[in-house]
């Protein structure tokens, strides 16, 4: 591995997306784990956004790098609003920061009550559709894999999750917080999370950057997992920013240029 491109040294901490878990992140622990601690943790544990950071916080490291993506994001977003100091780098992956409105509110409302009548297996194709990935010979093989991750975390987590997202707030002012190396990372042919919203992303985080992966859509993590992998090992070598030295500026004794004409 290139010198310029020498990861962190934090643990990588990697929160999967609605009705997600580990699973969804097989390439990444497969690629990161040799060189650093990787943990992924599920999405559980409270009923809100910010019950389940609160729990999650009890859990890690005391400094590390986060990947969220999805809902995962949306409670990374959490984490870094309750304990900024704890975290060294964040990555955005199929996200956004705003509430849900009341029509999306609303239309989470039938998807509830056919999950809980034991129709789950109807619902997650309009939760994740066909369309919302790329087209290509592995769209279908890579969207029956969420298929079958989604059905085997079953009905219940599905109602919580749904829940919660009803209820997450706002999150656009904790963006402009965020205070180290961040990326924004998407597929170039997501419907749900396009390109635009998180071109927004990134401009609104202070270091922010915006990776678009192309061939992929909300699923970047499955449709382009190596493309996705050099992209988290580019934004693990990031410097941060806020934490580099600032210039010193000397002041020409013999022009009698004072400091703050240094530089022009």
């Amino acid at each position: 591995m290139p010198e310029k491109e020498q990861p962190c040294r934090e643990p990588l901490v990697l929160l999967p997306g609605m009705m997600c878990d580990g699973r969804i992140f097989e390439e990444q622990i497969r690629t990161f784990s040799g060189s650093m601690p990787v943990m992924v943790l599920p999405l559980a544990g409270g009923s809100t956004v910010a019950e389940i950071a609160e729990q999650m916080l009890g859990h890690l490291p005391p400094r590390f790098a986060l990947v969220g993506y999805g809902m995962g994001g949306v409670v990374a977003l959490e984490l870094i609003r309750r304990a900024p100091q704890r975290i060294s780098r964040l990555c955005l992956m199929a996200v956004s920061p705003l509430a849900d409105t009341p029509l999306q509110a609303a239309d989470r409302e039938p998807q509830i009550v056919a999950a809980r009548a034991g129709r789950l297996a109807d619902v997650l194709p309009a939760l994740m559709p066909l369309e919302a990935l790329a087209p290509g010979p592995r769209r279908q093989e890579i969207h029956d894999r969420w298929l079958q991750m989604a059905l085997a975390l079953g009905p219940e987590l599905f109602v919580t999750q749904a829940r919660l997202m009803q209820r997450r707030p706002d999150q656009q002012a904790v963006l402009r917080r965020i205070h180290v190396p961040a990326l924004a990372l998407c597929g170039a042919e997501d419907p749900l999370a396009p390109v635009c919203k998180h071109e927004l992303l990134a401009q609104m985080m202070p270091q922010g950057r915006l990776e678009v992966v192309e061939n992929a859509g909300h699923l970047p993590l499955l449709e382009q997992p190596a493309v996705v992998n050099r992209a988290l090992l580019h934004w693990l070598a990031m410097p941060n920013r806020a934490e580099m030295p600032r210039p010193v500026i000397v002041s020409d004794a013999h022009s009698g240029a004072g400091a703050a004409g240094a530089y022009g």
